[in-house]
């Protein structure tokens, strides 16, 4: 497997720094009532993970979905800031139009699928879509991201199997970020060493990575997606972490965990670490690394000043599109 270029290496820390700033700006916005809705859920530490994973897809040919957590996936996946703000807000330029909101954003032109309110719901979808890609000899491989909470569910079981049963071309991927909700997986789970889930299913069990290092994430995705083309199926559980609760309502992080959660950002933030690895790396990188910071800021308070000039969807027939096939 080749290495990454300087270049993809780059581009990789200018999506991250993107996602940071884009979550921290719906953090505030929501506080001020500017996004609306029950939940909002960051992605904030998980970078390395999404933007490592859809780094090793083949644009246009392979597919992405997710669960509710998924505002970084569909910025890594190139669908620009100014429309997912707007669906934040739910305004009409929102990639939804407005309708979904935080939690289900999805793009058609990127193969991304959502964006799942339902937990573990989106699993059963991620299987056909694999099913799809099999039947019509696409060559295309769905990656699709599970929390560790959503593997006690009945959707994760049912979906693993058929996939190994039929050999579908599909990449699990648990981010474990050890707290399904408030609830550590090892309360929650038996065995809390959840890639072992796979032998069950005959699913290929490719253990643990570290979802904080984004070369070691973007390695095993790619080599996950080499056997899926061809093999059937594979499961990985990246060990990550969320730097806020399981949504920014969730105040868990404000009393029992705050001394866990601050060791996690000073040891452990992807973004740092990744950064650290470019400046040892590469000379005179600091400057280009420093435009990219100052380009994600600017391009974040770009996309919220585009989105709150986007009209909200009113009319009977905005309020009725899309439901049914026509």
């Amino acid at each position: 497997m080749a290495a990454p270029t300087r270049e993809q290496q780059v581009e990789w820390y200018r999506q991250m720094v993107l996602i940071r700033e884009f979550e921290e700006a719906c953090y505030h916005l929501y506080a001020q009532k500017r996004i609306t809705g029950v939940y909002l859920h960051l992605y904030s530490g998980h970078e390395a993970v999404g933007v490592g994973a859809v780094a090793a897809m083949e644009r246009g040919k392979d597919h992405i979905i997710t669960a509710y957590r998924d505002h970084g996936v569909g910025l890594a996946v190139g669908v620009e800031a100014k429309y997912l703000m707007s669906e934040m807000m739910g305004r009409r330029d929102g990639v939804s139009g407005g309708k979904g909101g935080s939690m289900h954003l999805a793009s058609r032109e990127h193969n991304f699928w959502g964006g799942y309110a339902i937990v573990g719901g989106h699993l059963p979808l991620a299987t056909g879509i694999a099913l799809a890609n099999q039947y019509n000899q696409t060559g295309g491989v769905v990656i699709s991201f599970i929390g560790d909470g959503a593997t006690n569910n009945g959707y994760f079981h049912e979906s693993l199997n058929l996939s190994g049963v039929w050999k579908l071309p599909v990449v699990w991927i648990i981010e474990n970020n050890l707290y399904g909700m408030g609830t550590e997986i090892i309360r929650s789970a038996g065995n809390p060493i959840l890639h072992k889930r796979a032998a069950g299913y005959g699913v290929r069990d490719m253990e643990r990575v570290d979802g904080q290092n984004i070369l070691a994430m973007h390695a095993a995705v790619k080599e996950a997606i080499e056997y899926a083309r061809t093999e059937g199926p594979v499961l990985i559980e990246a060990m990550t972490y969320r730097y806020y609760g399981h949504g920014v309502s969730d105040k868990q992080y404000d009393t029992r965990l705050a001394d866990e959660l601050a060791q996690w950002k000073a040891e452990k933030d992807p973004i740092h670490l990744f950064r650290s690895k470019l400046v040892g790396r590469y000379k005179n990188i600091e400057l280009e690394l420093n435009r990219l910071d100052d380009d994600a800021k600017k391009q974040v308070a770009e996309a919220v000043e585009f989105a709150e000039a986007s009209p909200l969807p009113r009319t009977m027939d905005e309020l009725l599109s899309n439901i049914y096939v026509d």
